[in-house]
């Protein structure tokens, strides 16, 4: 390759001296004196001004609102708020979110930049506060991803040293609970705080060289001329609720992968070819084949040049492929059987027809910028007497040349690559995947969704048991709704417990947060079961906790679609990765290590885009050809059996562990989606639900102010209505208005007016990121999108 392809793109901007930071993400915690029972979210920086390589830092001066402000500069500060157009920083790779998966697609792609010894830009944008503020999992860890990213975890000291100690299953009814085997196979995992250990993968992806951003939200996608996305925006901060400028405001930040313009690339690659291979100025307008002034005629007649000649050999080559696999799909619907090497060729469908498609947009206006270049040589130099033939030119010149010439020519090699990681149900994800209809082009079915809850307790250190590890299954969910509770023993006397709710429940009356409350302490099914002798193998849920600390409180929805709700992840300018693609094994209640390693899949496949000319699309080859994609086709039955019922559910899924061991010949398909699934409020039993004592229940104000959440008050809302009359024409009178108990923050509220009629009030600074109301809305009236960056909870042990 010539040196020229292998230079990063970020050579060229100003670059300033970094500000080293002596404690990045930094774990320490400290009790706030006003309330001693919250942990709030660790410091990440400490209070200097921080340097970033982009030409940005971080100022220790706080905003109303109480988050940082960003400020750029070139040679002094500059004030974003001045600039009349959003200010503009390219990079090689752009990440939007630093989760599991983003973190560790950056993480990999330095590796790959350091193995290959080039030098490529990473940019990772995250929309809470702190790297790990919106991370929020049961979590046991499946390490399997982390021993292939960073085999040294354990000496690096990650935040993973609890290993699971005991792996209890229960199925409880209102008044019994029935231990059956487990099927989580928790043996070598780990229970963790997932927020922690992303934190400790933000500082290895600072230690590689990425430039982490967070509390940047981006709202916005960027697309060329042609739709192909070339990067991202932030959005504006210090706009006020009435859409006006506060004294605060300041411009988002255009973010952009490195683009040329075609003539700009052909005289770098001339100067290149002139520096590499000595050539001189006639030989190169002879590669054009273009006669020297006053010689008459042209080129040779076809406006082809030696490197469009290439484009038309490739997709020459590119077709033959395309009609072998053609010929291959009617061999297989005739019933004929091919071979493996066969099988593995049909697999290569997608790249190809891809691949065909950009080169055929490709060379027009190619040969349009060769011709303008050439033109413009000819007029400031003159050639040599006696210019080569081609047959002298081709001995001189290899194929392998042209090629690294074409790679810089199509912009391949310079890149546009994005990367969204942004988490189960993401605003910028739902967008792309809906705008280049990835999920018709993917598995095909709809994506089902759960909503989780969850509290962090400490408790007396005689009940402390690190390790141990329960799940349920059954009440207090009645027998059409799936999902279950968890108890885990983490560290430091903590214990993490939650309840999963799948979000195509029935009933309009449901409300997950109430369920979870009752469900928090158990002590109903405890004090009815003294004489069940299985369920005193583990301590009383009531007695556990009695004498604890609530800590941290969250909510965060999860995908539950698996194998056949996977999108075809790969767009015009970059893929979807993560829990935003959605990989999370029902079964197992894991998804982050599959998150990490499609993370890690998609930055190989960046890598191979910007260094060595091949396509995205060899990312959903990746994919196909992983252990993620074996993990879920195995697990694909086990969802969708519980639409027929907890009982139906569980002895199918039975029978799919135990004796198919997921080589069922059918794959199940999804009910409706969770929106359509509510019934309206006249078909459903209202449900009473118990005041909460304050011991072990909480009202959802006191949880809140456990979650750390914060929004400043003054800004557009971030929930919209898409049809403001939607609430009281139809959620109320006919489901009761469930946004008001569907949401685990109690964002939506129906309140009476001067009039005494109900409206709906949205309560956006209360809100936790989960994501339920895009989800659930019956109508899907209501649009989830990112406020200003920094806002939203504040989690640093969930």
């Amino acid at each position: 390759m010539l040196p020229f392809l292998s230079r990063s793109s970020r050579k060229s901007r100003i670059r300033f001296p970094l500000q080293p930071n002596p404690t990045p993400f930094t774990n320490s915690t400290t009790s706030l004196s006003h309330h001693p029972q919250i942990i709030p979210l660790p410091t990440s920086y400490p209070p200097v001004n921080r340097l970033f390589p982009s030409g940005y830092f971080r100022s220790p001066h706080h905003k109303a609102n109480g988050f940082l402000r960003i400020l750029g500069f070139v040679g002094s500060r500059r004030n974003l708020s001045s600039e009349p157009n959003r200010e503009s920083i390219n990079y090689d790779l752009i990440i939007v979110g630093a989760g599991p998966a983003g973190l560790s697609a950056a993480i990999r792609f330095k590796q790959l930049c350091s193995e290959k010894g080039v030098d490529l830009s990473v940019c990772v944008v995250e929309k809470g506060a702190e790297v790990g503020a919106h991370i929020l999992s049961g979590n046991v860890f499946e390490p399997r991803a982390l021993d292939e990213l960073l085999p040294n975890w354990k000496e690096d000291e990650a935040p993973i040293d609890v290993p699971v100690s005991s792996d209890k299953f229960l199925l409880l009814t209102k008044n019994h609970a029935f231990s059956l085997p487990s099927p989580f196979d928790n043996e070598g995992n780990y229970v963790i705080s997932l927020s922690q250990l992303v934190r400790w993968l933000g500082s290895k992806a600072e230690e590689l060289g990425v430039e982490i951003f967070p509390g940047f939200a981006a709202s916005e996608v960027l697309y060329d001329s042609s739709h192909k996305v070339i990067g991202i925006a932030t959005n504006d901060m210090g706009v006020s609720k009435n859409g006006s400028r506060k004294d605060n405001f300041q411009r988002g930040v255009e973010l952009k992968g490195v683009a040329r313009h075609f003539s700009a690339m052909l005289l770098g690659a001339r100067v290149v070819l002139v520096r590499e291979l000595g050539m001189e100025w006639g030989i190169l307008l002879s590669m054009e084949r273009v006669p020297a002034p006053h010689s008459g005629g042209g080129n040779d007649g076809n406006g082809h040049t030696m490197v469009l000649s290439l484009i038309n050999k490739r997709l020459c080559a590119l077709r033959k492929k395309q009609n072998r696999i053609t010929q291959m799909e009617e061999a297989v619907s005739h019933g004929k059987p091919i071979n493996k090497e066969q099988e593995e060729t049909l697999k290569f469908k997608p790249s190809v027809l891809a691949a065909i498609d950009e080169l055929e947009k490709l060379r027009q206006p190619l040969s349009a910028a060769v011709t303008d270049e050439t033109q413009l040589a000819l007029e400031r130099h003159t050639p040599t007497q006696n210019p080569p033939t081609p047959e002298t030119l081709e001995k001189q010149v290899d194929d392998d040349v042209i090629g690294d010439l074409l790679n810089l020519l199509t912009g391949r090699a310079a890149g546009r690559v994005n990367l969204l990681a942004e988490g189960c149900r993401g605003s910028l994800s739902e967008k792309i995947m809906r705008k280049y209809k990835l999920r018709e082009k993917g598995q095909g079915q709809h994506q089902t969704y759960a909503l989780g809850i969850k509290e962090v307790w400490e408790i007396d250190a005689d009940k402390h048991k690190p390790g141990s590890v329960l799940h349920t299954l059954g009440w207090p969910l009645d027998h059409k709704t799936y999902g279950g509770s968890f108890l885990y023993h983490m560290k430091d006397r903590q214990v993490a417990v939650g309840l999963v709710v799948a979000l195509n429940y029935h009933n309009p009356f449901m409300n997950p947060y109430e369920e979870f409350q009752l469900s928090s302490g158990l002590d109903l099914v405890a004090s009815k079961l003294d004489l069940n002798q299985k369920l005193k193998q583990h301590p009383a849920i009531k007695r556990l906790l009695e004498g604890g600390t609530v800590l941290q409180y969250g909510a965060r929805t999860l995908n539950e679609g698996g194998f056949q709700s996977i999108p075809y992840p790969v767009f015009p300018g970059g893929a979807v990765i993560g829990c935003s693609a959605g990989f999370l094994n029902v079964p197992k209640i894991k998804g982050s290590h599959t998150a990490m390693k499609s993370g890690m899949l998609a930055a190989e496949s960046a890598f191979g885009v910007l260094h060595d000319n091949l396509n995205m699309d060899t990312y959903w080859d990746s994919l196909r050809n992983s252990w993620i994609w074996k993990e879920l086709y195995s697990a694909r039955n086990y969802r969708p059996a519980f639409e027929y019922g907890l009982f139906p559910g569980l002895a199918l899924s039975a029978l799919e562990h135990y004796l198919l061991k997921g080589r069922s010949p059918l794959t199940l398909k999804h009910g409706k989606p969770d929106y359509e699934a509510t019934k309206e409020a006249r078909l459903c039993s209202a449900i009473e639900y118990p005041k909460p004592d304050g011991v072990l229940s909480f009202d959802v104000p006191t949880s809140l102010y456990r979650s750390n959440t914060n929004h400043d008050h003054d800004q557009p809302a971030h929930l919209r209505l898409r049809d403001p009359t939607i609430p009281e024409l139809e959620n109320l009178p006919k489901y009761a208005g469930l946004e008001s108990r569907y949401c685990p923050a109690r964002v939506y509220e129906y309140v009476p007016d001067e009039k005494g009629q109900l409206k709906l009030q949205i309560n956006a600074q209360n809100c936790l990121h989960c994501k339920a109301c895009d989800i659930k809305d019956p109508k899907q009236n209501i649009e989830w999108t990112v406020p200003e960056g920094g806002g939203g909870p504040g989690y640093s042990i969930m």
